[in-house]
């Protein structure tokens, strides 16, 4: 059986990749990528595939059992077609499953609703594809405020506008355990799953940042319109506004979520706190 996992080079598909090899072997396991090159170090097969190219994925997809669909950092009006170029190259080669990373997230009313919107689409254009698949919304990842930290530290503070609000926390590496489960286990079929951890405050975030870290961070809330503003020029227009959008939802509870982790991998989705040991020990 082979199985290929889209954008390789990415820290979410790599880090899929890493330990889909480790359950299946590197003989099974196809990465595509952009820029193949990049790929080399993880030892399979690497082929090219651009999202903007149904021509290349036609290629890429050739003897493939199931794919992994990472979703596309571009545009939300972009990606949706570019979704279609792999899902309508699977259904050229044969492809029997596909598996997507999808996100949590409100479809309205926030700033981060119409990337939520384009995920959804692409989720309907493969329940209708005609082949067997898997759905999973991921949860925000806890990785970037970790590799944050010295900006927090240096303003002495988290700041945003989520105020009391809950976010269910996950990461890479969390995820990558329940997309394996997902590519290889076909009970898992025909089902979306929210593949988030325990919702936390930013304070909670904030208090656990410092117990392992030994910081001293305290969480601050403003306004959102004053955080989108202050993202906006730090990141520019398109991604401060996304980034301000994510922490409006955390704010209207739309990221303290009932996961399914459990359901996937058979076993709870570890704690926030035992995350960020993790990353600080890896």
């Amino acid at each position: 059986m082979k199985i290929a996992i889209t954008s390789v080079t990415g820290q979410l598909g790599s880090a899929i990749a890493t330990q889909l090899i480790k359950e299946i072997g590197k003989e099974n396991v196809i990465g595509i990528a952009r820029t193949p090159e990049k790929a080399k170090h993880f030892g399979i097969e690497i082929r090219k595939g651009d999202y903007n190219s149904r021509e290349q994925f036609n290629n890429a997809l050739v003897g493939v059992d199931t794919v992994l669909l990472v979703s596309g950092m571009d545009a939300p009006e972009k990606r949706i077609e570019q979704h279609r170029n792999v899902i309508e190259a699977a259904k050229l080669n044969g492809v029997k499953k596909i598996v997507y990373t999808s996100i949590v997230g409100a479809e309205q009313g926030n700033a981060f609703s119409p990337i939520v919107q384009s995920n959804r689409q692409t989720e309907k254009d493969i329940q209708e594809s005609g082949l067997n698949w898997a759905i999973g919304r991921n949860g925000i990842y806890i990785e970037p405020d970790i590799e944050y930290i010295e900006n927090y530290i240096k303003e002495g503070e988290i700041r945003n506008c989520a105020q009391n609000g809950k976010c269910s926390y996950t990461s890479r590496k969390e995820l990558s355990y329940a997309y394996v489960n997902m590519l290889l286990n076909d009970k898992l079929n025909d089902e979306i799953y929210n593949l988030v951890g325990e919702a936390i405050t930013q304070t909670e975030l904030a208090n656990y940042i410092n117990k392992v870290y030994g910081t001293n961070l305290i969480f601050n809330s403003i306004s959102v319109e004053a955080y989108t503003k202050e993202r906006k020029t730090e990141l520019g227009d398109f991604m401060g506004t996304i980034i301000a959008g994510i922490y409006e939802g955390i704010l209207n509870g739309i990221y303290n979520l009932k996961s399914d982790f459990n359901i996937v991998t058979g076993r709870q989705h570890k704690l926030a706190l035992e995350i960020i040991k993790e990353i600080k020990h890896n």
